[in-house]
């Protein structure tokens, strides 16, 4: 399962977004940016011309990646979640200890972006957190030590 790609119905959205941003608008600005660069002349010493190149490389490693996780992409239907036992897609109410209560979205590996409350399911708390139920506790081992976490809600 770690080597598969899921993706919630959102974070395909999302990410076809960005792939069309990217292969026309970035790509004709990066187009444009070069052309100018390479008529500054000499390219061995032209810092504008190094700098589009290298930043042409990142835009179009991006663009593959997109393309990639896209074509394999498992799409989580989010009628197909289940209220019952934590899956990918669903929002999870948790509470550590005696903290406030916290919602997270377990999403595929490649949509997390934990500081937005979406944690990966290969994730520790994500792993730990799989197939369990409301009312269950989870032991996570994190970089920070253990800790425990109560499951509130499934929805």
């Amino acid at each position: 399962m770690s080597n598969d790609v899921f993706l919630t119905a959102d974070g395909e959205k999302e990410l076809r977004e960005e792939l069309v941003r990217l292969t026309t608008i970035e790509r004709t600005a990066l187009a444009a940016r070069l052309r100018d660069a390479i008529q500054m002349g000499d390219l061995s010493e032209n810092a504008d011309y190094k700098k589009a190149k290298e930043d042409q490389g990142f835009l179009e490693g991006r663009i593959q990646e997109l393309e990639y996780i896209l074509r394999n992409a498992t799409i989580i239907d989010d009628k197909a979640i289940s209220k019952e036992y934590v899956s990918i897609g669903a929002k999870i109410t948790i509470q550590e200890d005696n903290d406030s209560p916290e919602v997270y979205h377990l999403v595929g590996a490649s949509e997390a972006d934990p500081r937005n409350g979406k944690i990966s399911h290969a994730s520790p708390i994500g792993r730990a957190l799989m197939d369990r139920q409301v009312g269950d506790v989870v032991e996570v081992s994190t970089p920070g030590g253990v800790i425990n976490l109560k499951i509130l809600r499934i929805e």
